[in-house]
């Protein structure tokens, strides 16, 4: 069965336009399916993929016979696992200068083969970040009749509905969004699968791709990171607690970010003189991932890194936005900031329409025309410091404007 992703949209938008179009993501999130579905719906089209060895040779040492034979003849070419392919993106150029059809490929960007590819297709290539499944994803395979509520919900949004939605992000915090987990029968089949796919990160895509050699460091760093969701990295402690230099340090962390096991944000910031400006926050894009590398799969009520699990949750949601985080020298913080104006603080404990001193001093020196807490309890608006602030269900970030 097929399940919608969000990405589509945005991907129909350029069915017709002479780009490439790519899309890269982790494994198992879905690419080849969706990849397929596309395929489905387009005139004349053929499916290739750089797993079968010599196809891919074909394409790699006569590429002008594998566009007789699979490019020539058809209208809309689909290339999976693409990263596979020596040349890809010298030889892709190559396709699309010299014949004007409409090419689909989809690869891990953890290879250092996808990002090469791109670097020879500028001007010539969209590409599209997919990752497993957001909360409204699924939430739409797990209860669609509550998804349709869900999306049409608001600030009004009832106390009953909204703690049958909790109930739902509470599983998915714990298990995440990775499609084979999301459809296991059990508990213990959701942790099994999170086992392997965390093998496939580890022992594939990152040891082996990034040549890196000592898999108990990486893993020291993967858990440490776990357990400093929201923190700003401090690089010195981190070297010294996996025992690398801040150079190999640095390589492992960009090597994550690659593989779309973990995203870093930067600081907002005005006056470097006054406010934090160099060092990122690190966050999870799959809870799942993260919980089976701490191995936690406790409920979300019973665990002391609620907070932070519920940052990393309204993180997760709004990662196609521009989230950085703010600090200053002198201790004031705010969780988020996004698209350079809005402050936006994740509480787990609130007992009424408040906010922070921290909140207030970003509120009065910046002046934002609105601002947002998400939270369990609060719904509602309320001015401070001549700002009005918007009080939701953490569920709702998708409505932050």
């Amino acid at each position: 069965m097929y399940y919608k992703r969000e990405i589509e949209e945005k991907i129909e938008q350029y069915l017709e336009t002479p780009e490439i179009i790519a899309i890269f993501g982790p494994r198992q999130v879905g690419k080849t399916t969706l990849l397929k579905e596309i395929h489905s719906r387009v005139s004349n089209p053929v499916f290739l993929s750089f797993e079968d060895i010599e196809l891919k040779s074909l394409f790699e040492e006569d590429i002008k016979s594998f566009i007789a034979l699979y490019i020539e003849p058809y209208a809309h070419i689909f290339i999976d696992e693409f990263q596979y392919a020596n040349m890809g993106g010298k030889h892709l150029k190559y396709i699309y200068d010299t014949t004007d059809k409409k090419i689909f490929i989809s690869g891990s960007s953890a290879m250092e083969l996808s990002i090469n590819a791109v670097k020879y297709l500028v001007g010539r290539i969209f590409v599209f970040n997919l990752y497993s499944f957001s909360f409204s994803e699924f939430l739409r395979v797990k209860d669609e009749n509550l998804y349709g509520l869900y999306v049409r919900s608001d600030s009004s949004i009832s106390t009953v509905l909204s703690k049958k939605i909790y109930t739902y992000i509470d599983e998915y915090l714990t298990y995440g969004g990775y499609p084979r987990v999301i459809l296991s029968k059990s508990e213990d089949e959701k942790k099994e699968v999170l086992k392997n796919l965390l093998s496939i990160y580890l022992l594939r895509d990152i040891k082996e791709i990034a040549k890196i050699t000592d898999e108990t460091k990486m893993y020291k760093l993967l858990k440490a990171l776990s357990l400093q969701i929201g923190n700003v990295v401090v690089y010195n402690e981190l070297s010294t607690l996996i025992g690398v230099n801040a150079v190999q340090l640095k390589t492992y962390l960009s090597v994550f970010e690659k593989a779309f096991l973990t995203k870093s944000i930067t600081p907002f910031f005005t006056n470097k003189r006054l406010e934090i400006v160099k060092n990122p926050e690190i966050f999870f894009l799959d809870m799942g991932l993260r919980n089976v590398i701490i191995k936690n799969f406790s409920a979300l009520e019973d665990r002391v890194d609620k907070g932070a699990m519920l940052e990393n949750f309204v993180f997760r949601e709004l990662i196609e936005r521009d989230v950085k985080y703010y600090r200053t020298k002198n201790g004031a913080e705010v969780d988020f900031i996004i698209d350079d104006s809005i402050p936006v603080e994740i509480k787990s404990n609130l007992t009424s329409m408040k906010i922070s001193k921290s909140y207030h001093y970003f509120l009065e020196n910046y002046k934002p025309k609105k601002g947002y807490v998400l939270n369990f309890n609060q719904r509602g608006e309320k001015v401070f410091n001549g700002v009005d602030v918007v009080f939701l269900p953490h569920f709702m970030c998708g409505k932050i404007e």
